[in-house]
């Protein structure tokens, strides 16, 4: 089965890609989505609050604003969660790829090249959007302030740097664009 990786920039349209790409049939994996699920697991919870303290929880249940306020504004504390949670992820996608049929899926990850994923993809594909537009759509949908967004922004591989080693790029700017990108890519 071939792995078409699916990433962008926060607020960039990944997951509306890969909403009209599962329409088409093709499975799609969410890393993101994933990584969420992966702090169910006691172990994960357990590091988690070994390395972090009481810092990231409220009430003995982890709140994923404080995580993000802090690993968002330290570099060293992002590579740490990061090294917990990218091999996991990789042992569930591949775990979900042996069960799916057809010759394509896809696997989104905002940070697709950040965690080294791009490796396990055949075709790499980056949606991208102006970087105010991003800014406007994180706030509308996650209700965070323009420096959270940015401090984010700022922590993902530049604009530049993802399209370099994109195989592919969906313009996202437009609906129309966004259709045919993903038109064209359904034939590959």
């Amino acid at each position: 089965m071939k792995v078409i990786g699916l990433t962008g920039g926060i607020g960039s349209g990944k997951t509306t890609v890969a909403r009209v790409f599962k329409e088409l049939g093709i499975p799609v994996f969410n890393a993101d989505e994933e990584a969420k699920k992966l702090y169910q697991r006691e172990e994960v919870l357990q590091a988690v609050k070994q390395y972090f303290s009481d810092d990231v929880f409220t009430n003995d249940v982890l709140d994923f604003k404080k995580l993000g306020s802090v690993v968002f504004t330290s570099p060293e504390k992002l590579k740490w969660l990061n090294s917990l949670l990218h091999p996991l992820v990789g042992e569930v996608f591949e775990k979900w790829k042996s069960l799916q049929k057809g010759s394509w899926c896809i696997k989104e990850s905002a940070i697709l090249f950040e965690s080294g994923s791009d490796k396990q993809c055949d075709v790499l594909v980056s949606v991208e959007v102006n970087e105010e537009e991003r800014v406007k759509r994180v706030i509308a949908r996650d209700g965070l302030s323009e420096k959270q967004v940015r401090d984010r922004m700022n922590k993902q591989m530049d604009d530049d740097s993802r399209q370099k080693k994109a195989t592919y790029i969906i313009d996202n700017n437009s609906k129309l664009i966004l259709r045919r990108g993903i038109h064209i890519l359904n034939s590959i």
